[in-house]
C-alpha cells in the first residue's frame, strides 16, 4: 500500500530516516486471533528492534497463525501487507486473524491512503529513498496481493481505519468475507473432493517447481534470476504454488516441495 510523505520531527529528520535504526519500542505489532464467535481474541505481542527484522517476525508469525487457525493464505502475501507498515512508520499495527484463517486484517493509526483505487495498481508508490532500504517501494506490493488473491477466488480490500490509519483485509477461497468463494483447496489431499480440481498449472510454475526440487528450497529472488522473470512474476509463482499445496515456507519464507509437490512432479515427469 502507498501512502503519504514521512514527517518531520523537531531535528527535522523524516520518519522514513529512522526506519535504518527505529528503537526497541518503535517496532511493536499486536496480533488477535478469533478462535470464536462472540469470544473475546487470544492476542500476542511481535517486537524487534529493527525494521526488517520486524517485517519477518511479524509476516511469520501471522503466516503460522492463520495455518493453524486453519488458513492458507501464502506466506509471500502475508509479507507484501505487512511490508506497507513501513508507510506507517510502524505506528501500532495490529492484525486481525479470523474466519478460521482465511481472513487476515491489517491495521494502523498511519498517515492513511488518500487514493484506495490508485494504491491497488502498479507504480504507484509514495515510497522515500529510506523506505526502499527496507521495501522495493515501487508500488507493486498490493497489486500482487490483488491479482492472485482474485485469480484464487479471494479479495483485497482498503479501507480508513477510525479516527486515522488504513485496515487492509484479505480474503482467500472460503472466506465468509468473500464475495464469491472458490472451491476450497485448503483440504488435505488424503481427503480432498476429487470434484475440486486444483487450478492449471502453468509452464513456467513447472519449471519453477522443477527448480525447487532441484535446489531444495529457493525464495523469488532465486526464481527470478534463474528464470529471467520479473521479480513481481516469481513472487505470484511462488504464492500461486504455496495456495494448491505444491510448496510450503519456512519461517525464514524460503520455499520448499510439499508431498503434493513431489507427487506432481512424478506425475509430470512420468509422462
Amino acid at each position: 500500500m502507498e501512502r503519504g510523505p514521512s514527517t518531520q520531527d523537531s531535528r527535522g529528520q523524516t520518519s522514513a530516516t529512522r526506519f535504518a535504526a527505529p528503537t526497541p519500542s518503535a517496532c511493536v505489532a499486536r496480533i488477535a486471533v478469533y478462535e470464536a464467535a462472540g469470544a473475546a481474541p487470544r492476542t500476542e505481542d511481535v517486537s524487534s528492534a529493527e525494521a526488517l527484522e520486524f517485517i519477518e517476525s511479524v509476516s511469520s508469525r501471522v503466516h503460522a497463525l492463520s495455518r493453524e487457525a486453519g488458513g492458507s493464505m501464502p506466506y509471500t502475501v502475508i509479507r507484501e501487507v505487512v511490508e506497507n507498515f513501513v508507510h506507517a512508520d510502524f505506528t501500532e499495527p495490529v492484525v486481525s486473524v479470523l474466519d478460521s484463517g482465511t481472513t487476515i486484517r491489517f491495521a494502523d493509526q498511519g498517515p492513511g491512503v488518500p487514493d484506495k483505487e490508485k494504491a491497488a495498481l502498479p507504480g504507484y508508490t509514495t515510497a522515500t529513498a529510506e523506505m526502499k532500504n527496507l521495501i522495493r517501494g515501487v508500488g507493486s506490493g498490493l497489486p500482487i496481493v490483488r491479482d492472485f488473491l482474485e485469480h484464487c477466488g479471494g479479495a483485497l480490500i482498503i479501507e480508513d481505519n477510525l479516527g486515522r490509519g488504513t485496515v487492509v483485509t484479505i480474503t482467500s477461497a472460503g472466506s465468509t468475507a468473500t464475495p464469491s468463494p472458490s472451491p476450497d483447496l485448503n483440504v488435505p489431499a488424503a481427503v480432498r473432493q476429487p470434484l475440486a480440481p486444483l487450478p492449471p498449472i502453468s509452464t513456467r510454475q513447472k519449471q519453477v517447481l522443477s527448480l525447487v526440487l532441484e535446489l531444495g528450497e529457493v525464495g523469488p529472488t532465486i526464481v527470478s534470476r534463474e528464470l529471467s522473470v520479473a521479480l513481481s512474476t516469481a513472487y505470484r509463482d511462488l504464492a500461486q504454488l504455496e495456495s494448491i499445496g505444491f510448496i510450503s515456507a519456512d519461517e525464514a519464507g524460503k520455499r520448499a516441495l510439499t508431498e503434493d509437490g513431489l507427487r506432481f512432479l512424478d506425475s509430470m515427469f512420468g509422462q
